[in-house]
C-alpha cells in the first residue's frame, strides 16, 4: 500500500513569489526572516522524499462561481493549467502547468463516494494559488504529480468544520489503501484569521491576535476537540471576514491525527499570520 510519509498544513500567502524574487535591494523590511522561515519549512518536505501530492485548498471564486458550488471537489486531470490573470497582475504570480496523478485521483474519488462524501469532481479544473503558492513555497521545481482536492471556504452554506475533519481523516485512509508503493505528502492551505476589504485588513498583523494564537496550539498540538469546541460556522465571522479558511487547517488536523506537530512555526507578517506546520505519521529517516 501507499505510505503518508508527510501532512503540511500552512498558509499560502500571494505575495511571497513576488516578495522573494525581487533583487536585494528591492524587497521589504520583512523579506529576509520570511524567505528563511519559508527555506527551512521546505525542507520538512524535501526530507520526507515524496512521489506525489495530494493537495488542499479552495477556489477563489476564479473557476467555480455560486451558479454551481461544490463543497468538496476532486481534481482527476492529466494537467492543470495554474494561475489566472488577475493573480499575474496583482501578485506577479506566473502562469505554469502541474501535472496530475489521474489513478491517485480516481482512487480518492471512488473511495470518497462509497465513504459517504459526495464529491464533486472535474476532468478540466484549472487552479489557483490555493494551490500554487504551497508549489513555490515547499515543492518549487514543480516535478511532482499532483491531486487537487477544492473545499468550499467562502460561499455560504458551508460544510460544518466537523465535516472537514471528517474529510481529512477519510482522506488519510484512502491514500493509505491506495494499492501503490508510492510516498504520498499531502498539503493544505487555509488561513488564521483574515480579513478582506474590510476595515481590519491591512493592520499591523492579523485582524485578531488572540485567535490566531489559540488556532496555532490547536494545531501545533492536534488539538482536534479543542478547535472543535470553539469553531462554528457563526464564530468564524468574528476573527475577519475570511476566516473560515481555517476549516482548511482543520481539514489537515484531521489527516494528522491528534497529534503534535513535529514541525510548527509561523511569523506576523503586517496584516496576517504565517503559519507553517508538518507532521511525519511514520516518522523521517535523519
Amino acid at each position: 500500500m501507499a505510505e503518508l510519509v508527510a501532512v503540511l498544513a500552512t498558509t499560502h500567502h500571494p505575495f511571497y513569489y513576488r516578495t522573494s524574487t525581487l533583487p536585494e535591494a528591492e524587497r521589504p523590511p520583512f523579506a529576509a526572516d520570511w524567505v528563511a522561515k519559508v527555506e527551512a519549512y521546505r525542507e520538512t518536505l524535501e526530507r520526507a522524499r515524496p512521489d506525489v501530492l495530494v493537495m488542499v485548498g479552495s477556489d477563489h471564486f476564479h473557476q467555480i462561481w455560486l451558479d454551481n458550488v461544490p463543497q468538496f471537489l476532486v481534481g482527476k486531470a492529466p494537467f492543470y493549467d495554474a494561475n489566472f490573470y488577475n493573480e499575474e497582475r496583482e501578485f506577479g504570480l506566473p502562469r505554469l502547468t502541474l501535472r496530475g496523478h489521474e489513478e491517485l485521483s480516481a482512487h480518492i474519488l471512488r473511495g470518497g463516494l462509497d465513504a459517504g462524501f459526495d464529491l464533486a469532481f472535474s476532468n478540466e479544473l484549472r487552479v489557483d494559488h490555493s494551490i500554487t503558492c504551497p508549489i513555490f513555497t515547499v515543492r518549487p521545481q514543480n516535478d511532482l504529480p499532483i491531486v487537487p482536492v477544492y473545499t468550499n471556504i467562502f460561499a455560504p452554506p458551508m460544510p460544518q468544520p466537523k465535516r472537514f475533519v471528517e474529510l481529512g481523516r477519510t482522506l488519510r485512509e484512502l491514500v493509505e489503501s491506495w494499492p501503490s508503493t508510492q510516498r504520498v505528502a499531502m498539503i493544505g492551505t487555509g488561513h488564521l484569521s483574515l480579513e478582506l476589504g474590510g476595515p481590519r485588513q491591512f493592520g499591523p498583523h492579523g485582524p485578531d491576535p488572540e485567535f490566531d494564537a489559540k488556532a496555532v496550539e490547536w494545531i501545533a498540538n492536534g488539538d482536534i476537540e479543542g478547535a472543535l469546541s470553539e469553531v462554528s460556522l457563526e464564530s468564524l465571522w468574528e476573527p475577519g471576514n475570511a476566516t473560515h479558511g481555517f476549516m482548511d487547517f482543520m481539514l489537515m488536523m484531521g489527516v494528522a491525527g491528534e497529534n503534535k506537530a513535529d514541525y510548527a512555526d509561523n511569523l506576523d507578517l503586517f496584516h496576517t499570520m504565517e503559519a507553517y506546520f508538518t507532521w511525519y505519521p511514520s516518522g523521517v529517516e535523519t
